[in-house]
């Protein structure tokens, strides 16, 4: 039998999967006998991530509550007592030494489930403001490690610890030159690069801004590198793949994002928790377009900390000046001034914190 078995749960976003995953990865490091369990969302996206990442997942029948009243909604209590039941099972077959969460349904039962057996129980959340879960198990765990100042205001002070959030490990060193990267791409490496991040399926409103100035963006004599996302590759494919040259390049997904954040001068994205993150370690001037589709509009809470310290700009969807603020955000002496300040919220190493403070949770418990 392993010396320590972990349990970790987190899900439906990237945002929650790629933090458990980089938790995981450091767990594995200081405890290389250890084994793992992850526990996702049946039908989410953690089901096929962490499978990919060399992990073992199990799938609980749970999702949140919709804002009206729907048939997902009526089935939410049965699915809840459903997912704490098996919860209760896993935790009874597997006997982790601790249970780590990152936010998203799935992680609300193991956790509440694994409190109740006296088992330390850690939690890690990755927005300047917290999702309902993890807010509702603070009282529960042992230790909340959060990325952002003042959470006190939400968590027991006593519980929070500083960390950061975790990142994927081929960020914090990137081996490639700058003219390397822009040659992988296919882009000019003389000219300054505008990478513009929509996450994997895509973002239909950075999308809309890009086309409607592409020629606008173009003739600032810059490179643009566009990822689309998925969902939207056919669609601005048909519309620009035939604008495709050595400084503009359309890709519904990048592959190589060491290469791209390496050759990007400026980037433009979403301001979820995990890319914020990424941008401070990789030193990026940013121009964040937060989604205000998400849970208790905690995009727009994460830009707004990084603009209150000269950190990042912000444009919100429905605002007009997008092309101002870009603008703004190429002009050399504010790029480095952002530059600067987002690179002191830099905490590249905390996958390696937590896994520490995770084993300090299992030594206090007599483990």
């Amino acid at each position: 039998m392993p010396e320590y078995r972990f349990m970790l749960s987190g899900g439906g976003t990237g945002g929650h999967i790629f933090p458990a995953i980089a938790i995981a990865d450091a767990l594995k490091v200081r405890f290389p006998e250890a084994e793992f369990l992850f526990v996702g969302a049946k039908d989410r996206m953690e089901m096929q991530r962490v499978p990919k990442a060399g992990y073992k997942i199990e799938g609980l029948w749970i999702s949140g509550i919709q804002r009206s009243l729907t048939a997902s909604n009526l089935a939410f209590p049965f699915k809840l007592f459903s997912s704490l039941v098996k919860a209760q099972r896993l935790l009874k077959r597997f006997k982790p030494h601790a249970v780590i969460g990152t936010g998203g349904f799935a992680s609300g039962p193991v956790l509440y489930a694994a409190s109740l057996k006296g088992i330390p129980c850690l939690i890690q959340e990755q927005n300047s403001y917290p999702g309902i879960t993890n807010k509702l198990l603070a009282s529960r765990v042992q230790k909340i490690c959060v990325a952002y100042d003042h959470m006190e205001r939400f968590f027991p002070e006593e519980k929070v610890l500083k960390t950061g959030n975790p990142i994927r490990s081929d960020l914090r060193n990137i081996a490639l030159s700058r003219e390397e990267a822009h040659r992988s791409l296919g882009l000019l490496p003389e000219r300054k690069t505008l990478l513009v991040l929509g996450g994997s399926l895509g973002a239909r409103k950075i999308n809309e801004l890009i086309g409607t100035h592409l020629e606008e963006i173009m003739a600032l004599g810059i490179n643009l590198y566009w990822q689309c996302g998925k969902l939207y590759e056919a669609e601005w494919l048909k519309r620009f793949g035939t604008w495709q040259s050595d400084q503009f390049r359309l890709s519904a997904f990048i592959q190589d994002m060491p290469a791209a954040y390496r050759a990007a001068d400026f980037v433009i994205s979403r301001a979820g928790a995990g890319t914020l993150s990424e941008l401070a370690v990789v030193k990026k001037a940013s121009l964040l377009i937060p989604s205000p589709n998400v849970a208790e509009d905690h995009q727009t809470k994460n830009a707004q900390a990084l603009v209150d310290v000269h950190a990042a700009l912000m444009h919100r969807e429905n605002e007009a000046g997008f092309m101002d603020k870009l603008t703004a955000l190429l002009e050399p002496g504010l790029a480095q001034k952002l530059r600067e300040n987002i690179s002191r919220l830099a905490q590249p190493d905390a996958d390696q914190v937590i896994a520490d403070e995770v084993a300090t949770l299992i030594k206090a418990h007599g483990g």
